[in-house]
């Protein structure tokens, strides 16, 4: 009998782990020599702009906020969108996206990695964000939004991490989970995902003087766009993985997820429609940025083209996802899921961020375009979470195909992608 906490399964799933992660086909060593030479390209950069602070940048005292935030706000929607796979998975036990679901929370992971990566690129000084640790710093708990950011993206990670780590060590070991043990934080992960975005967009909503972001509809804008980024991310990403390995991803999983990505896109363009219409329609004062972000602003027209490019994608995806027949054709699928990678970056991205801060308190209006330093440390950082992601990949879809195993224990012991055994 074997002890109710016994280790060795962890152990010797690490050492197969670092076994399976040495192996591969060319493609897959081309693929990490790749990252790997992005990810040092990206460090080299990264040296410059410690050595020279945020100077070195594009960003000013006027626009403070450029790519690494936009880039925050854009992958923190992408980690919450794993629980568009959670809730059919889980709650209501839906055999095909289960499978998956591990690769999801996957994604999920990596996100929040480069998440909490951009918000240390945009300090000037990063040694000194011990400041804001609990016991050695000074938080400033509740009344900073900030550490409320901390919390929840920590939270959701934990999670995110510990779930799966969980299901995969059960499923190596050839033995079942326990269901009072896993599913109050399955179910915990499902508010823990909506508090991420909303805390998110609580940060914009709490600067008085940016209008722009003072919307009450900026939490539901942020989770509808979510749901459309992240699934379309996993869409994508499910298809390679099925390509290049024995894993089983139904199109019946693919095909319900672009079903999923139809209703969110089209709350979020419902959204964005209420909002552009408050600001046009009333002639306030405040309309200035959003003036600025669509139509150009005394002469000032850097984003126009980006924020109707976006818009177009979004709804040209909108409508291939509605449309039956294009959703479930895989090649019109995946170009719907590009057009939605590509239109929501931009939209949560340099449209939501920078028009925040144009024109000024003081009517200036200072046009921000990302440099080459903030080009190449945000390629480096994308690389490191593809990284990480291709590394979780590489042992997740290996336990679960039944290709790793831990000794003495049949691959058959666990059914496909389950992570009750049940």
């Amino acid at each position: 009998m074997r002890r109710p906490y016994d280790v060795r399964p962890v152990l010797t799933l690490l050492r197969d782990y670092l076994q399976c992660w040495l192996k591969g086909p060319p493609i897959y060593y081309a693929w990490m020599l790749f990252l790997l030479a992005v990810v040092a390209v990206g460090g080299i950069a990264y040296l410059s702009q410690l050595k020279g602070g945020l100077g070195v940048t594009a960003m000013t005292n006027q626009v403070s906020w450029g790519l690494y935030i936009s880039n925050f706000t854009f992958l923190v929607g992408v980690a919450a969108a794993a629980v568009l796979l959670i809730i059919p998975a889980y709650v209501y036990n839906w055999a095909p996206i289960k499978e998956i679901a591990v690769l999801g929370e996957g994604l999920a992971v990596s996100a929040l990695v480069m998440c909490m990566l951009f918000v240390t690129l945009d300090l000037g000084r990063p040694e000194r964000v011990w400041h804001l640790l609990p016991v050695v710093g000074r938080p400033n708990f509740p009344s900073s939004m900030l550490v409320w950011d901390i919390i929840v993206l920590t939270g959701y990670l934990l999670l995110n991490v510990g779930i799966p780590l969980y299901v995969l060590v059960k499923i190596y070991s050839g033995r079942g989970t326990k269901d009072w043990l896993i599913m109050p934080l399955i179910f915990l992960s499902i508010p823990w995902a909506v508090g991420i975005h909303t805390v998110t967009a609580f940060l914009y909503n709490g600067f008085g003087g940016r209008p722009f972001w003072n919307a009450a509809i900026l939490a539901p804008r942020f989770l509808a766009s979510a749901f459309c980024s992240g699934p379309a991310i996993s869409l994508l990403a499910f298809q390679v993985i099925r390509k290049f390995s024995k894993f089983e991803v139904k199109d019946e999983a693919l095909f319900k997820i672009g079903e999923m990505i139809c209703i969110a896109m089209g709350l979020n363009l419902f959204l964005l429609g209420c909002e552009v219409y408050k600001e046009l329609y009333t002639g306030s004062i405040h309309k200035s940025p959003i003036i600025y972000l669509y139509a150009g602003l005394h002469g000032h027209s850097a984003l126009v083209p980006w924020i109707w490019t976006a818009t177009g994608f979004n709804v040209l995806a909108f409508f291939i996802f509605l449309i039956p027949k294009t959703r479930k054709n895989l090649v019109t699928l995946n170009l719907g899921c590009l057009l939605i990678v590509g239109g929501v970056w931009i939209e949560k991205g340099m449209g939501l961020i920078v028009p925040g801060f144009i024109p000024t308190p003081m009517g200036e209006i200072w046009e921000y375009t990302p440099n080459r330093i903030e080009i190449l440390i945000s390629a480096g950082v994308f690389a490191v979470g593809l990284l990480i992601y291709t590394l979780l990949l590489k042992v997740a879809v290996a336990i679960e195909t039944g290709e790793m195993r831990m000794a003495g224990v049949a691959a058959e012991t666990l059914p496909h992608g389950s992570p009750t055994g049940h």
